[in-house]
């Protein structure tokens, strides 16, 4: 039940974002909600295997950037599978991840 809820609170982050920021467009709130379950699966999976050598590497000592920088990516690779979903330049995409990363931290917090 938990991940439904965060697949839709991720889904309502990524559309209200969509409103706010001009440079992201999204088709309709079902979109969103493909976008965030596709960006969830990218994270557990191939942003998993980005992160895992480069927390390594820095020694975890900047786990949070490393887990917003590697979002971002998943966010712009999702942005080129879904014709409904874009997002123009990197600034939006780390906006988009931030703004995830709290919706996230402050969901578990509850």
């Amino acid at each position: 039940m938990l991940f439904v809820i965060d697949l839709l609170l991720n889904a309502a982050v990524l559309f209200i974002l969509s409103v706010l920021i001009p440079s992201v467009t999204i088709k309709n709130y079902g979109t969103a909600i493909w976008v965030a379950l596709v960006i969830g699966l990218l994270n557990a999976t191939i942003g998993f295997a980005i992160r895992l050598p480069l927390n390594i590497l820095t020694l975890g000592l900047i786990t949070f950037l490393v887990r917003l920088f590697v979002s971002a990516i998943m966010i712009k690779l999702a942005d080129t599978l879904f014709p409904g979903f874009k997002v123009n330049g990197w600034i939006p995409a780390l906006i988009i991840a931030f703004c995830m990363a709290i919706a996230g931290t402050l969901l578990s917090q509850i």
